[in-house]
């Protein structure tokens, strides 16, 4: 998991992801169109994103396209951001819980204050 940190921390390489999430299997060409680096620094990024398992290649005819490979990211936000989601969760939770049981016993307090008022 850290080669994929190491490569998100590149803003160059979260670019890259991030064009490829607009529009998946774009060739280096495509990718490299509108940077302001050099066609093989581009290439160099993608090779990095590859080696994380970020971006997969695949060949069609001559020419090479990349896509965007999610799974890693999944695997990020289920580990490391997840779990802080699940502790807020649990939080509203018994947050709900609590306001439910205050509900519950002011509603039953005043039952019984209307059955005396009755009496």
């Amino acid at each position: 998991m850290s080669d994929v940190f190491a490569a998100l921390a590149d803003e160059t390489r979260r670019a890259l992801l991030d064009r490829l999430f607009v529009r998946n299997g774009q060739n280096l060409t495509d990718l490299h169109s509108g940077m302001t680096m050099s066609r093989q620094a581009v290439a160099k990024h993608l090779h990095i994103l590859e080696t994380a398992n970020l971006v997969s290649v695949h060949r069609q005819g001559r020419e090479k396209l990349h896509y965007l490979n999610p799974v890693p990211l999944g695997d990020i936000v289920h580990r490391w951001i997840g779990k802080f989601e699940d502790a807020r969760i649990e939080a509203l939770s018994d947050f709900k819980q609590q306001v439910e049981d205050a509900s519950g016993s002011s509603t039953h307090s005043n039952r019984e204050e209307k059955c005396r008022a009755s009496q």
